[in-house]
């Protein structure tokens, strides 16, 4: 369980003493179908793509959908297991079947029935539409759909015994969308899904300016595993710089501020007694990307080598500091990682540190250069190294000049090193313009699985070309194997061979870190295990 397990970093929640403003005017609002007590408003920095699942695979986006829609299967506070949500029932009917009973009397807040038409549809446009930004990889063992009666569904998979598909429902892969307002073969305009009321999750968006300000009001219709919403009204704020989320935390103008402030902000944070840091699980990781056809003596340039551009991609591994980045840019509230695979579940290895470096975690130049010669790579390098300059917190500019220096220092490569927003990174990362570029990871649910299947898969969510069938076929075997030892093995196995190949090269483990009042509760519920923040589980007054 990733929740209790000590190996995990946890992360800093921090909370305003004041309270929050309320847009509406009216501090005792209880609309909806949820508790009483005074509207929230919470802070964040981090972005929004678009709230049609089909089209984001980002915690921006999710932290949207898991308030506005429902899942076949969720998670409930404080597990990592998951359970019925607007199901009534879900189990294998067959090794290759999975069938699930919807509760009765479901409906959108537009007052469209949900039945199994809208499930089946759901999965059938995010299948079809497969947008490069999206989620469709996640469903990659899924052969069909079937919607026999209004309350049935029947999935039929491609590979029996699937291990990890209940856990795929509850995903960005599984949000529930109503067909009446989205499109079958297109993402849908955000601004159609709010004028259209497509909601059936615990909240409903009444407001909705992108990136700047969004306003939910509690769903009386909702009947799912999460219940009724604590507080009725929530208005999330969007940030383009943490120094004004940190200093709204400390004016009371917000009750929480999540995603993400600088670790130093959140060290000074820790010391004011007008605020609290709540500490809670986290699975995040930080990786470089190669894109294996634009990268350095890569498929599609001039001086195309596979042999060199593996030795490109070992060095990078041989010079990373991760304690350095660790200590130096993040405080402590990051920690080394050596694998594909965080430190805290079950199958975690660490090849990257048995590989590559001095062998016992740290840097090793001389390594580097001896790769580099016996390749018959010139030195230095030049390396197009991308970053987001808002997506995964201010400090990325700081851990990424730190990474230059450390890969420059030694003279084996010049970096040439640049930043763009995320809505446009979003973009360009799947169309080949960056040759190796930053991401994070933020896990879809608590299993190993979900660290390999998105990222090695052939067809795979980061369309960086890479393409192993031995790892595509373990991967896929791993899915599929009930005996708890043999699937571990597996596991173990294949981040074995993903650290000989390199795809990427993860450095820090971590987790989320956001602020909030001395009179708001609920907020260490929010951190569960599935490191999902919801809204509905926090109250003020």
């Amino acid at each position: 369980m990733l929740a209790t397990t000590a190996g995990i970093t946890a992360a800093a929640l921090v909370l305003s003493a004041c309270g929050g403003s309320d847009d509406s005017g009216d501090g005792g609002a209880t609309g909806g179908g949820g508790g009483g007590g005074e509207a929230l408003t919470l802070g964040t920095s981090d972005k929004v793509t678009t709230i049609d699942p089909a089209g984001s695979y980002d915690n921006g986006s999710f932290a949207v959908m898991n308030q506005v829609y429902p899942f076949l299967m969720n998670t409930p506070l404080g597990s990592p297991d998951v359970e019925p949500d607007i199901a009534e029932s879900a189990e294998f009917t067959a090794p290759t079947e999975y069938t699930v009973k919807l509760k009765s009397g479901l409906t959108f807040a537009n007052g469209h029935t949900l039945t199994s038409s809208d499930v089946k549809f759901s999965f059938d446009r995010m299948v079809a539409i497969n947008d490069e930004n999206g989620p469709a990889s996640l469903l990659y063992n899924l052969d069909s759909v079937a919607a026999p009666d209004e309350t049935t569904v029947v999935f039929t998979l491609k590979s029996p015994d699937d291990q990890v598909f209940p856990q795929i429902l509850s995903s960005p892969a599984g949000p529930i969308v109503d067909e009446e307002v989205f499109s079958a073969d297109a993402l849908t305009p955000d601004q159609t899904i709010v004028d259209g009321e497509a909601f059936a999750g615990p909240y409903s968006l009444t407001g909705y300016k992108l990136n700047d300000l969004l306003s939910y009001e509690a769903n009386p219709e909702y009947k799912g595993l999460l219940g009724a919403p604590k507080t009725a009204e929530v208005n999330v704020k969007y940030y383009s710089d943490a120094s004004n989320l940190k200093l709204d935390v400390q004016e009371g103008n917000i009750d929480v501020a999540f995603r993400s402030l600088t670790a130093t902000d959140v060290e000074d944070l820790r010391g004011n007694s007008e605020v609290k840091v709540v500490d809670g699980p986290g699975g995040e990781i930080r990786y470089i990307t190669f894109n294996f056809d634009t990268q350095p003596f890569g498929a599609t340039t001039p001086e195309a080598d596979p042999a060199k551009a593996l030795a490109v991609r070992q060095a990078v591994a041989d010079l990373i500091n991760r304690e350095e980045i660790a200590d130096q840019v993040y405080k402590g509230t990051y920690t080394p990682l050596y694998s594909f695979v965080p430190d805290g579940l079950t199958g975690a290895t660490t090849p990257l540190q048995d590989k590559y470096g001095d062998g016992a975690g740290g840097p090793d130049a001389d390594k580097a250069a001896q790769r580099l010669q016996a390749a018959g790579v010139q030195t230095p390098v030049t390396l197009n190294l991308q970053y987001s300059n808002d997506h995964y917190g201010p400090s990325s500019g700081d851990e990424y000049a730190l990474i230059k220096d450390q890969l420059e220092a030694t003279g084996l490569f010049a970096v040439n090193l640049q930043t763009t927003e995320w809505v446009q990174y979003s973009k360009d990362r799947t169309t080949d313009v960056y040759p190796a570029y930053q991401l994070g990871w933020f896990p879809d649910y608590s299993d190993a699985d979900n660290y390999l299947t998105p990222f090695f898969l052939t067809e795979n969510f980061l369309s960086n070309h890479y393409s192993d069938q031995q790892v595509n076929d373990l991967i896929l075997q791993q899915a599929s194997t009930p005996d708890p030892a043999a699937r571990q093995a597996l596991i173990e196995q294949i981040q074995d061979l993903v650290a000989d190949d390199l795809s990427t090269v993860p450095y820090l483990q971590g987790a989320q870190v956001a602020v909030t009042g001395t009179d708001v509760s609920g907020v260490e519920d929010t951190l569960d295990a599935s490191f999902k923040f919801r809204y509905g589980a926090l109250s003020k007054g």
